[in-house]
């Protein structure tokens, strides 16, 4: 099952789910001890700052990092443009459509790399502890703050300058190999990757697409521990969006009725009544996009979109939805015995599911 979907003038979204963001000066800032979502205060402007320990979109919860930042009107988020564990580890490689959706929802992107590694402990051939050149990091956030033209012109103003950092890559994890004695990936696919680059961003683009749509494909045909689906119709979704960007998701379920098709994001808890926080805020920034859909089609059918972000529990009796009534609401969480700091979370995301337009489901499996 393929749906397409287009996204035509940009995101409207409006967060409620609070983050109380640590503040740091712009001066005291490192980027490696900082929080993984965190503010900086240089003199009367502020930065909300994110960092992803991978470039790569399924470690570690990035859009939670990334939803935590929209507090704020100027947003940025660090990426490793390249993170080589080791010959014995994984190699992630940054992919344009990762930039893209940055630039889709308004997000600087600062392109980073590491400078020092240790040896793992326990697995040869592997490195742990890596850390960002900061100093590095510092300027480029610099930078941005004194820049005033859109991410988006930011974002590919970075792309375009790509082989420089690549080579600083490059030096760095030579200088890691030598001081830990940890062998690395072979430079050729490093060497293949620069000059993907470097040829011309519309290669490089192109490239990135092949890759992000093979992990697409690998994800359809995958069925999560996290998702607990009431039905295996999991769905390919490709959104075009106005920047010229392919963004190449799966859908958890989907389901149709009549002229609706409902989009459900699924996050489900095997020992807790709710899914941990940075499950429903990884949900919430599918949300975003979803709810900004247009032009859905299915084979040759348009359809109006509902999207749904379903939270799932085995410790859970019956169900309830953003679309219930307060007394059905109360019945709930009394039956299920949720404690205070439960339910005032719940209550803000179904603030933020109603003021948004989609729904949050909320039940057993």
């Amino acid at each position: 099952m393929e749906i397409t979907a287009q996204i035509i003038e940009g995101i409207k979204y409006k967060p409620l789910l609070k983050c109380e963001l640590v503040e740091y000066l712009v001066s005291d800032f490192e980027i490696n001890s900082a929080k993984s979502s965190s503010l900086i205060l240089q003199n009367q402007d502020r930065f909300a700052i994110s960092k992803w320990v991978s470039p790569k979109r399924t470690r570690s919860y990035p859009y939670e990092r990334v939803y935590n930042t929209f507090s704020v009107s100027k947003r940025i988020t660090i990426i490793p443009i390249i993170k080589d564990e080791g010959a014995s580890g994984d190699r992630d490689f940054l992919q344009w459509d990762t930039v893209c959706l940055m630039s889709l929802l308004d997000v600087y992107v600062v392109l980073a790399y590491y400078e020092t590694a240790e040896k793992h402990r326990t697995r040869d051939e592997k490195v742990t502890k890596q850390r960002f050149n900061s100093q590095f990091v510092l300027d480029k956030i610099r930078e941005v703050s004194n820049y005033h033209s859109s991410a988006l012109h930011w974002n590919l103003k970075e792309l375009n300058n790509i082989t420089q950092i690549l080579q600083k890559v490059k030096h760095s994890y030579r200088a890691i190999s030598d001081k830990t004695k940890v062998k690395f990936h072979s430079e050729k696919g490093l060497d293949s990757y620069v000059n993907i680059v470097s040829e011309n961003l519309t290669n490089f683009m192109e490239a990135s697409r092949n890759r992000s749509k093979s992990a697409q494909e690998r994800e359809f045909l995958t069925v999560q521990p996290k998702e607990i689906l009431s039905t295996l119709t999991k769905a390919k979704l490709t959104i075009t969006n106005y920047l010229g960007g392919k963004y190449f998701f799966t859908v958890d379920e989907v389901r149709i009725e009549e002229e609706k098709l409902f989009l459900i994001e699924s996050k489900h808890s095997k020992n807790s009544k709710l899914p941990s926080l940075g499950d429903i805020k990884d949900g919430l920034l599918k949300m975003m996009l979803y709810v900004n859909l247009e032009n859905v089609n299915l084979g040759k059918t348009l359809y109006k979109t509902f999207p749904v972000l379903k939270l799932t529990s085995k410790n859970l009796e019956n169900e309830v939805s953003s679309n219930s009534s307060k007394k059905e609401l109360e019945i709930f969480l009394i039956k299920n015995r949720f404690n205070k700091r439960q339910i005032d979370l719940l209550r803000n995301l179904f603030l933020e599911a109603n003021e948004n337009n989609f729904v949050i489901s909320l039940g057993e499996i």
